[in-house]
């Protein structure tokens, strides 16, 4: 008799678990999570997937979250050889999600000089609102540790992706494993 009780219960528990979620800051300032669509009228609220992401892909983890979210990795790449292949290999090893900027193309090339003051040159990394110039191994890992990412990577690594238009937002993704040294 237990187990036939206990049956509807966990069917409706793995429903639960494939059901979105909402959240909304009412008029009082507090935070509301919930399964249901917040009140009327609040016209402002977030629609979270209970699984978290795409079909297939693992969430992030909570302090990865909140780095992406306060201070977003954006790099400016082109075929520039070691210090390149350095930058994405760092960005690997740390499981960084990152959004890839192909510093070839000329609307990237305007954004580059922006931040540059006009210099082309690469590899430049943008972490949230500061923006380093030239690949130095420390330099990088400092910046990144300030900014709370992970000192090793916590999720499995993802291709990074190159925005259609460089200058839409694009949604970082982490970069591929270095390659391994063949003997």
């Amino acid at each position: 008799m237990k187990r036939w009780v206990l049956f509807p219960v966990l069917a409706l528990a793995c429903v639960a678990a494939q059901a979105d979620f909402y959240r909304w800051v009412d008029d009082k300032g507090e935070i509301h999570y919930s399964d249901l669509l917040p009140p009327a009228n609040i016209k402002q609220f977030e629609k979270i997937k209970a699984a978290g992401g795409k079909p297939g892909e693992v969430p992030l983890p909570y302090v990865l979250q909140q780095a992406v979210k306060n201070f977003p990795v954006t790099v400016y790449l082109a075929e520039c050889g070691d210090p390149c292949t350095r930058a994405r290999e760092l960005l690997a090893k740390r499981g960084i999600p990152y959004t890839e900027m192909d510093a070839t193309d000329p609307e990237t090339q305007k954004e580059l000089r922006q931040l540059t003051g006009g210099a082309l040159e690469v590899p430049v990394i943008k972490i949230g609102p500061d923006t380093l110039r030239g690949f130095e191994e420390g330099r990088w890992n400092t910046a990144l540790d300030a900014a709370g990412y992970p000192q090793t990577a916590m999720i499995p690594p993802r291709p990074p992706t190159k925005p259609v238009k460089p200058a839409a937002a694009a949604q970082p993704v982490a970069p591929e494993p270095p390659a391994e040294a063949s003997q």
